[in-house]
């Protein structure tokens, strides 16, 4: 059974860090993609980071460049998101997720349309 359990959501002023952990099936963990999703009120969702395990490059969104970092502890199946000067428009449900990555050259890539296993998501309210 394919399990993603976030935490660490809550409540923070602009400006302020939180960081938003994955605990994920060992087998998720070691052979998908892994990312960072998140939904705004009214708003698509839309992917944040990402990256695959066995190699490649790690995306972010433009809009969390040099702010967010996703990083992994491959000893305790978890991925994490740490979130830095953080501002109102990053309020949003946050969603761990997976997803079959695509392997090219050696080099994996991590289309978003493929990630279809979702954690239930933790919210994320940066106050002004």
């Amino acid at each position: 059974q394919v399990q993603l359990v976030e935490s660490g959501g809550g409540s923070v002023q602009a400006g302020g860090s939180l960081r938003l952990s994955c605990v994920a099936s060992a087998y998720i963990y070691s052979s998908y993609c892994m990312g960072w999703f998140r939904q705004a009120p009214g708003k698509e969702r839309e992917g944040v980071a990402d990256f695959h395990p066995g190699g490649g490059s790690t995306y972010y969104a433009d809009s969390v460049k040099r702010r967010f970092s996703i990083s992994a502890d491959n000893a305790k199946n978890t991925l994490y998101l740490q979130m830095n000067s953080l501002k109102t428009e990053d309020t949003a449900m946050y969603y761990c997720a997976a997803g079959r990555g695509r392997l090219m050259a050696g080099s994996w890539s991590c289309p978003h349309t493929n990630y279809n296993y979702w954690g239930q998501g933790t919210q994320v309210t940066v106050a002004s």
